[in-house]
């Protein structure tokens, strides 16, 4: 295991972190809003084992650098992904994985850089979109009414609207306290002020998901209550070559929730890839 970083074309410094062999298929895993590269727990070590995991820290977020700027820039995003690509040599066969917001920035790289770097990628829980009225990219009742107090710099306010997710992000079981904690302790180490910029930006990603010429793998839950079902059903109707699970009764953070489930269906997805 590795930890290194990248510049990105605006000058970000990106931290990423990679384990599992070097000849096995890259695979980049993107995080959600207000998360960072140790979000995945023990998911990562298990795809670890056969792949070269690619675990990246979001700009703004965990390690890499906060410019202050590029939040709302579609081509800003697909920088730092690229950057973490061309600093790993890697020019075609990675696998984008993205979470909740690491699908719109997944598509943000797909959009502006295209996909001869790319053999395949999964939206877990995961929009394509942001932005009111946008089609697909609906907030859920939990982030609806964690918005606007996540975005406030008084530590105890955020706390509490953060507490608005409840088991969303791990599903229920007393076993899954510290993945909870690990997952709020990176929420609320997120610079409030960047929480708030990823959220003040509208890009439509259909025209791109309708032009991929590459496999798409949708997981979703059902009573995911931060990123509807219904964003994830938007994903799998528009792009070509697609394949869906959607998982009864499962809510946001489906690889802590049932992580075996979770490491089966990302495997089974990218040994089918040419």
């Amino acid at each position: 295991m590795a930890i290194r970083d990248a510049v990105s074309a605006d000058g970000t410094r990106i931290v990423y972190r990679v384990s599992g062999p070097e000849t096995g298929r890259p695979l980049v895993l993107l995080h959600g809003w207000a998360g960072n590269l140790r979000c995945w727990g023990a998911a990562a070590d298990d795809l670890a084992q056969r792949y070269r995991v690619i675990a990246v820290d979001l700009r703004g977020h965990g390690y890499s650098d906060d410019p202050g700027a590029g939040y709302d820039d579609p081509k800003a995003w697909a920088g730092d992904v690229a950057a973490v690509l061309a600093a790993e040599g890697i020019d075609s066969g990675a696998v984008l994985l993205g979470w909740s917001y690491g699908g719109i920035v997944a598509t943000d790289y797909l959009a502006t850089e295209g996909s001869a770097a790319v053999a395949g990628v999964i939206y877990c829980g995961a929009t394509a979109h942001i932005g009111r009225g946008v089609p697909g990219a609906a907030p859920g009742p939990a982030m609806e009414k964690a918005i606007p107090g996540v975005f406030d710099e008084a530590a105890g306010r955020a706390v509490r609207a953060f507490a608005v997710f409840g088991n969303a992000n791990t599903g229920p079981g007393d076993d899954k306290g510290p993945d909870a904690q690990r997952l709020f302790g990176g929420s609320l180490a997120t610079p409030p002020a960047v929480r708030k910029a990823l959220f003040y930006r509208t890009v439509d990603n259909t025209e791109t998901l309708r032009s991929l010429d590459i496999p798409v793998l949708v997981l979703h839950g059902t009573e995911d209550p931060v990123v509807p079902v219904d964003n994830g059903r938007y994903i799998a109707d528009n792009a070509p070559d697609v394949r869906a699970s959607y998982w009864e009764g499962a809510q946001h953070g489906l690889f802590i929730e049932d992580r075996a489930r979770f490491v089966a269906e990302v495997s089974a997805f990218i040994d089918a890839l040419a």
